[in-house]
């Protein structure tokens, strides 16, 4: 039950490298009160509804907050080093651990999005460092795989928020097995631009999320139900970026530990490394966080462009704006 913390120090502008900011990750287990731990004169504590992995800048400030969901039976913890350059660029990240096993019904993991997202207004603050305040008025929702197919749920309102979402992030983005063997509830609906979501949407995808690592297990993100269908899906403004020689688990840490940290090398089609793909999606989602929560989108149009080079090889390139 205890909470924790630990440091990084990063000094870079360009956004495909570590920010300006010193980064702090914060760890909450779920029952943990800050009453009762850095925060004992605190009036209100309120714990958060599930365990939580928190990237911020550890420097004085307001910062815009980014929710990001982790993918099916994965940890939060295999984001940290992705959290840490998202944050490292001026923005707090909110990871929380929706499950520890779960069936193929996503309906709790969407109950439990909007629950932390309501809970955000009474309970972040407590357990943040005092120099370090959220706002919640620039806040964006993200997830990856299946935490992407959560996080476009909420999106179109199959879970009800408090709090008002001003930009959406899919990172490789899955919706089942197959078309027609979407998970429950399902989201894709194959008519194009057929999204209603009032805010700026940005999907990444793996060039090798759709290929099979071996004959014995499916891909990792199948056609029919991958990045494709739910950008094909999206309203203007839309952002697309496909790395073409990476796969749908690269933007995870280097050393992913345990039974299914070690599962990632195993199931899905992976590239030669993972830092490449980890660099470009943090780099784009900063930059793409930039133009929508801080009206600064020369970032995101340099990538767009091709005028700031990514570290990855480009398959596509697309936008609806």
């Amino acid at each position: 039950m205890a909470l924790s913390s630990s440091m990084a120090v990063s000094t870079s502008t360009n956004v495909f490298e570590n920010g300006k900011y010193k980064t702090e990750m914060i760890k909450i287990d779920q029952g943990t009160s800050c009453c009762s731990s850095t925060k004992a004169n605190s009036s209100q504590c309120l714990p958060p509804p599930k365990p939580l992995l928190i990237g911020t800048p550890s420097e004085a400030g307001e910062f815009p907050v980014l929710l990001f969901l982790h993918g099916f039976l994965l940890s939060n913890s295999f984001y940290s080093q992705l959290h840490q350059h998202i944050a490292s660029h001026g923005f707090i990240v909110i990871a929380p651990q929706l499950y520890s096993v779960a069936g193929p019904d996503s309906t709790e993991e969407i109950k439990s999005t909007a629950a932390i997202t309501n809970w955000f207004s009474e309970g972040l603050q407590t357990y943040l460092p005092s120099h370090v305040r959220p706002n919640l008025s620039k806040l964006a929702l993200s997830g990856h795989s299946r935490g992407g197919k959560v996080a476009f749920a909420v999106a179109l309102g199959k879970a009800i928020t408090s709090l008002k979402f001003s930009a959406l992030i899919g990172v490789d983005p899955v919706d089942g097995m197959d078309k027609g063997k979407q998970t429950s509830p399902p989201i894709l609906t194959y008519i194009p631009h057929s999204f209603d979501i009032d805010m700026a949407v940005l999907v990444l995808g793996s060039g090798l999320g759709d290929v099979k690592r071996n004959p014995l297990f499916p891909p990792c993100a199948p056609k029919g139900v991958n990045h494709e269908d739910f950008y094909n899906e999206c309203r203007k403004p839309a952002y697309h970026f496909v790395a073409k020689d990476y796969g749908h688990v690269d933007m995870l840490n280097d050393d992913t530990t345990g039974i299914r940290g070690k599962a990632t090398y195993c199931l899905c089609k992976n590239g030669k490394s993972r830092e490449p793909m980890r660099r470009f999606v943090g780099g784009v989602v900063v930059a793409f966080l930039k133009a929508y929560l801080e009206d600064n989108s020369m970032d995101l149009e340099s990538i767009k462009d091709g005028h700031l080079a990514a570290p990855v090889v480009l398959q596509k390139v697309d936008f609806l704006v």
